[in-house]
């Protein structure tokens, strides 16, 4: 009969259930399970919680530059001029950006006149770089054109200048002010170069989500920025936005026989590409450092049933002379120790995902005992700490988890299993 006793039967969970909460004159086996339980629940929270702020940080970094830069910069190679100048402009830019359009897989080719410059406010200065576009393209522009995030009027943009926020306030711009970009490229005279001043109206101030953008990007209208740059009839690049960013790379080859013999191309991940494999190599490194912490948090259950055993050697002997088989035996302490790393894999995962969920009402909580200085944009680029959940990550930690809890729970269930029970009572 005992040899037919199905697996994990009722009483084995009876007895696994009756050992789990032990009191402490039993043995203090109940004290270590909670240490266990508390342990897993901590390292899980913590897995689950940097894979949600590891996901969000990449998604949020990702989404600024592809909202608010170009997917693929089109270039052309640098020919010599009449005068001997290298010449790097685009002089069909319009004909080149129909014929990138037409690329399939391509959204948008905009041409583009770019510089640096210094803008004025009053007494105040500060360097920016002027992107010259025009206005139906800036409006495609999802980080630039969300009303949420801006002020002024992006309709009136012809009129004027759009700036970013962090250009106004270090200018101490608003909407309807005048601002000077003064080019030291200016006219070349008999006395020198004269520098180029131009006064222009602020219409729009943007806000795309990245501290380096809105602190340094300033936008003019196409036609304005070819006369204040000298671009008379040329665009310096074509910007061209795709519909699937993350395989930019596929697109390269057509766009560039598109564009023609002298075209160059640069991608966002070529951009961006040391930072992306930075975030990648600290991602691994961060899940192998916190995985072992969770196989540091489920060796609790180890000693917990070690202990467990000890005590209950006396019991072990009189089950297996009643009847109970080493394979029974092993289930009940397996159950023990299981139970404990499931429960507290389940509460690692829901503090993690409320965590996750609340990080923004729990990170400005954080700020303001910090006194406003737990997140600096100008070093990590974005104005807050993002999470964002993904499945493949919360199943990753939980699968992690339950594997090392159920693997390290087999070996002092095994012990137990094979306790000779003539030795557990001989001094009984």
């Amino acid at each position: 009969m005992a040899g037919r006793t199905a697996p994990f039967s009722r009483f084995e969970w009876m007895i696994a259930w009756r050992y789990l909460r032990a009191r402490k004159a039993e043995g203090g086996v109940s004290t270590m399970t909670w240490i266990s339980l508390i342990g897993i629940t901590l390292a899980v929270f913590a897995l689950i919680a940097t894979l949600a702020v590891r996901a969000g940080f990449r998604s949020e970094f990702v989404g600024t530059i592809l909202g608010a830069n170009a997917h693929v910069s089109v270039y052309q190679s640098g020919e010599i001029s009449e005068t001997g100048v290298i010449d790097r402009t685009i002089k069909d830019f319009d004909a080149m950006a129909a014929r990138l359009k037409d690329v399939p897989g391509v959204t948008r080719a905009a041409p583009l006149v770019k510089g640096q410059v210094m803008g004025n406010l009053r007494n105040r200065n500060a360097g920016v770089e002027v992107f010259g576009m025009r206005a139906e393209d800036l409006a495609e522009l999802p980080r630039i054109a969300d009303p949420t995030t801006s002020d002024g009027d992006i309709a009136r943009y012809d009129e004027g200048i759009a700036i970013g926020s962090g250009v106004a306030r270090e200018l101490g711009a608003r909407v309807g002010d005048r601002i000077k970009l003064i080019s030291p490229n200016g006219v070349k005279t008999a006395f020198g170069t004269s520098p180029r001043i131009s006064s222009f109206e602020v219409v729009y101030i943007f806000s795309a989500g990245r501290y380096d953008i809105d602190r340094t990007r300033v936008y003019l209208p196409f036609a304005e920025a070819q006369i204040f740059f000298d671009r008379d009839g040329v665009a310096d690049e074509i910007e061209v936005m795709v519909a699937e960013p993350e395989n930019v790379e596929v697109l390269a080859v057509p766009l560039m026989m598109a564009a023609g013999d002298r075209a160059l191309v640069w991608t966002w991940k070529q951009a961006s590409g040391g930072f992306l494999n930075a975030l990648e190599v600290e991602d691994n490194v961060m899940f192998v450092i916190l995985s072992i912490l969770v196989l540091i948090a489920t060796m609790n259950i180890v000693s917990g049933l070690i202990m467990l055993v000890k005590n209950k050697g006396r019991d072990i002997g009189i089950l297996r002379t009643m009847g109970l088989t080493e394979g029974s035996v092993l289930r009940v302490f397996f159950i023990c120790g299981a139970f404990t790393g499931v429960l507290g894999t389940l509460l690692g995962v829901a503090f993690g995902c409320l965590f996750a969920l609340y990080i923004d009402p729990i990170f400005s909580f954080v700020n303001v005992l910090l006194g406003g200085e737990a997140w600096d944009p100008s070093i990590r680029g974005i104005y807050r700490l993002p999470a964002k959940l993904e499945v493949g990550d919360v199943i990753s930690a939980m699968s992690l988890s339950l594997g090392l809890a159920f693997v390290v729970t087999i070996f002092p269930a095994r012990r137990a299993a094979r306790m000779n029970p003539v030795e557990a009572l001989r001094y009984e």
